[in-house]
């Protein structure tokens, strides 16, 4: 992929009440914190939902289930000092194992390397400090989840 291409992207919102399931980063040239759901690229060839759902279980070594598709985003952004481009695919899922909902912390690692992953609620989230991103994924997460969840 080159800067001028881009990335088409899974990501899955997993919900705990009124909190979601989140990778804190930190983006360092701006000294900016934040939040996102957990995910990554959708391989050639392989569906969005196919591609999140292997994403969680290289990234956490969790199955999920009853995957749905709840609407799509772009997302134009600076992370790190360089531009990127995505096309989101934004699902919603159950973890296949319920007694991860009971745990505070998740250890993961991805292309980027080890990251941790916590229940955030959605409340906290705001455009200042620590927002949630991609941009306009706060407005998918605040609406009830679709019903059956």
């Amino acid at each position: 992929m080159t800067a001028t291409q881009p990335r088409v992207k899974s990501i899955c919102l997993i919900r705990k009440g009124d909190s979601i399931l989140v990778i804190h980063a930190h983006d360092n040239v701006r000294g900016q914190e934040f939040y996102t759901p957990l995910g990554g690229g959708v391989r050639f060839g392989e569906r969005g939902h196919d591609a999140v759902t292997r994403e969680f279980k290289e990234e956490i070594g969790a199955d999920i289930e009853d995957v749905r598709y709840i609407d799509v985003l772009e997302n134009l952004f600076i992370l790190e000092g360089k531009p990127g481009h995505e096309i989101v695919l934004v699902y919603e899922a159950r973890l296949k194992d319920r007694s991860l909902y009971t745990k505070k912390m998740f250890e993961g690692r991805d292309t980027g390397g080890p990251f941790k992953a916590e229940w955030k609620d959605l409340s906290s989230f705001n455009s200042e400090n620590a927002p949630l991103y991609p941009q306009g994924l706060l407005d998918l997460a605040v609406k009830p989840p679709i019903p059956d969840f």
